[in-house]
């Protein structure tokens, strides 16, 4: 079985561009499940659900979605083969920028948004420079100069990425996306690793302290200076 794991920013048109995918690989009769990770409410995994394939929908809500989905990925691909799926499609928030849920065995999918500015690409962190493919959406609202600057600060930040550029309204470059699909390495849950370490700091503040100002916190802490420490025992 092959395991896509499709992150990106929100509002990127993840969902639009991977529901034109799934199309594209059932209409060639490829078996695919979806699971659609989110935070705190979605209907999304309804208009999976309209073409026909297996869909599980799971809420992070106090959890980082990535590291929920990185938990969870055993019994999603349990889901997956009791459906008797040739792919697996995960769709994850991937919300705080420094988190990547790709695993050694998986493809990794960055969906990002051309109009956010030529920037983004250098602040979003291991989720886009781990990635395998680079989806840019949105790019028919931005001219021609931006798309090409846009694109060249993707590839500053991931060299070996393969850029596809979709439109989730129009169904451009899905079938591109599917064939990049069906050409992911067999997923090996045995020996799977993850691609990218998660975030370093781990603080009083993960785990319910809600008082404000350094001096009630503890744990791996970065100053504002840039300093970074570990406070407590």
């Amino acid at each position: 079985m092959n395991v896509i794991i499709a992150a990106g920013t929100p509002g990127s048109g993840k969902t639009s561009v991977l529901l034109n995918s799934v199309r594209c690989l059932v209409e060639s009769g490829v078996k695919v499940s979806v699971i659609k990770i989110d935070c705190l409410y979605t209907e999304d995994h309804l208009r999976f659900k309209e073409f026909g394939v297996p869909t599980m929908l799971g809420l992070s809500k106090d959890m980082c979605p990535d590291h929920y989905t990185i938990y969870n990925m055993g019994e999603m691909v349990d889901f997956a083969r009791e459906n008797g799926s040739d792919m697996l499609i995960v769709e994850t928030a991937g919300l705080c920028h420094r988190c990547a849920p790709y695993s050694a065995s998986s493809m990794g999918v960055c969906v990002i948004d051309a109009t956010t500015g030529p920037n983004t690409p250098l602040k979003v962190g291991p989720f886009l420079s781990t990635a395998n493919v680079v989806v840019i959406t949105k790019g028919d609202v931005v001219s021609q100069a931006e798309r090409e600057i846009f694109r060249e600060r993707v590839l500053e930040m991931n060299a070996g990425c393969r850029i596809i550029e979709a439109n989730g309204l129009t169904g451009k470059g899905a079938a591109e996306m599917a064939n990049c699909f069906k050409g992911a390495v067999e997923f090996n849950e045995v020996d799977d690793v993850l691609r990218h370490n998660a975030p370093f700091s781990i603080c009083t503040l993960c785990v319910g302290e809600m008082r404000v100002d350094k001096k009630f916190h503890r744990g791996v802490v970065r100053h504002i200076s840039g300093v970074q420490e570990y406070v407590g025992e």
